[in-house]
């Protein structure tokens, strides 16, 4: 009787070993998925990391051009005024008046416009030129004119100095001093 309880004994103890061994295995087998796993998720989250840094970017690249184009077409807006400017003093010029100097003043809008004429008639006709253009603001100031008589041109030489305030061409009545305050990076708002 004490063989056979050693024989089952014995028995007992090598299923109990194979039960052991087999859980190792399958302990062991279980372990490597995971660490496998475990390591493609590592692999994964390091391309998708490399994702969200290239989408990040791509996101600041978009940002920096929408931001250009945003400033381009501002700069191009602004580009109006100036030029309308510009166009209606030369459409305003009467024959025999021309024009030595325009100048921006501090006041938004406001210019300075230096010349000489040939008649009295050539300024007071380029003044109310300007104020029925509709882009300069009602009263177009004559702020100075003289008379050369000692030129060599025959006659006399109106020389002149006129003050006008340019207003908005996209919203007539409007100044550019109200657009120029409502506009940072305006060409014409004034300096200092």
């Amino acid at each position: 009787m004490r063989a056979e309880s050693h024989s089952s004994l014995r028995h007992i103890l090598l299923l109990a070993g194979l039960a052991v061994g087999w859980r190792y295995w399958l302990l062991s087998r279980d372990a490597a998925q995971m660490e496998a796993a475990v390591d493609d998720a590592q692999r994964e989250t390091t391309r998708l990391h490399s994702v969200i840094v290239q989408m990040q970017e791509f996101e600041q690249r978009k940002t920096q051009l929408q931001q250009r184009v945003s400033l381009i077409e501002r700069l191009r807006q602004d580009q109006i005024g100036p030029v309308h400017m510009l166009d209606q003093i030369s459409l305003s010029l009467p024959d025999l008046v021309w024009l030595t100097e325009i100048k921006q003043t501090a006041s938004a809008g406001e210019v300075l416009i230096e010349g000489r004429s040939l008649a009295l008639t050539g300024l007071s006709d380029f003044v109310a030129n300007l104020e029925h253009s509709g882009y300069f603001q009602r009263s177009v100031e004559i702020v100075d004119s003289t008379t050369d008589t000692g030129s060599n041109l025959q006659g006399e030489v109106v020389k002149f100095q006129i003050k006008a305030v340019f207003k908005v061409p996209a919203a007539p009545g409007t100044s550019i001093a109200t657009a120029a305050n409502k506009e940072p990076g305006n060409p014409l708002k004034p300096k200092g």
